[in-house]
């Protein structure tokens, strides 16, 4: 995994006033926490942490911290970010100080690689397991696993066995769980247009008008003759 740079300060502004006055300033409040030392309190300009956190793709973002002039660098993990519930601004960032051989467990992101053959057929690329967990020393752990699917035809799926990660690294899930998978793609049943009435449909359709036959006075009853 990758350290990203990030220059902090000491914090002498303590309290809740103190951190008030702090944040007006556009600077974050934090702290680093240490197996071997006391925790130190920091504060970070906040565009800073902003952008390494707004682009940081695992769940862990390793950082090496520059504290003032003159210091060591310290490498640490951002353990948790507090953010304002509203704007979303971050208000503090606890920082865990480790070392690259210091094994940690973490959530790794899946992307896919290449196009898969069942994919190319019409076929659709299922993706079941957006991520895993992993255990490994700092420095060997990865920010994302690829996995490549161009071999995938329909009905085939890879699982996290298949999963291509560095020495050292391990993985803490079932080697069975599917992780991408192709399937056939779902045909839409076809509606059939209603047949067209024949001219008989359309003749019984219509109403029978029956129409008398009027007399007139060249057709008088027989009767009416006779006399």
């Amino acid at each position: 995994m990758k350290a990203e740079s990030l220059v902090v300060f000491p914090r002498t502004l303590k309290k809740r006033t103190g951190v008030k006055k702090l944040r007006a300033q556009d600077r974050v409040p934090a702290v680093i926490y240490s197996k071997k030392t006391e925790p130190q309190n920091l504060e970070i300009d906040r565009k800073a942490i902003e952008h390494l956190y707004s682009h940081a793709v695992s769940e862990i973002l390793l950082v090496e911290l520059t504290i003032g002039e003159g210091q060591a660098k310290r490498l640490a993990i951002v353990q948790e970010v507090q953010h304002q519930p509203l704007s979303g601004k971050i208000l503090h960032v606890d920082l865990h100080e480790v070392t690259v051989d210091e094994e940690i467990e973490i959530s790794v992101p899946i992307e896919a690689e290449g196009e898969a053959e069942g994919v190319k057929a019409g076929g659709v690329l299922d993706h079941t397991l957006q991520k895993v967990r992993v255990r490994g020393s700092v420095g060997a752990l990865p920010e994302v696993i690829i996995a490549n699917v161009s071999a995938l035809n329909q009905g085939d799926s890879l699982q996290v066995k298949d999963l291509v990660v560095p020495e050292g690294v391990k993985v803490l899930v079932d080697g069975g769980i599917t992780v991408f998978s192709v399937t056939a793609p779902v045909e839409e049943p076809v509606e059939e247009a209603p047949a067209a009435e024949g001219e008989e449909g359309a003749a019984m359709a219509e109403p029978e008008v029956i129409r008398e036959k009027k007399a007139t006075e060249e057709e008088e009853p027989a009767d009416k003759k006779k006399k």
